[in-house]
């Protein structure tokens, strides 16, 4: 191992497990879960596929 550790790996190993054992848990807050993200899209405000392919190219014609 390189003695250049950075962030993380710079850590005592103690830490990183504490850290690691949060499950990538961050923040707090109410988060969505996966079933209520899916249900928000089924309720989008509809449009066709090509409706939808027009406005990502729209909104990503400047990236």
């Amino acid at each position: 191992m390189s003695d250049d550790k950075r962030g993380f790996a710079s850590m005592d190993e103690d830490k990183q497990r504490a850290i690691a054992s949060k499950g990538g848990k961050a923040g707090g807050g109410d988060h969505a879960t996966h079933e209520e993200h899916v249900r928000a899209g089924k309720q989008s405000s509809g449009g066709t596929h090509e409706q939808h392919v027009k406005a990502g190219q729209q909104s990503h014609k400047n990236d």
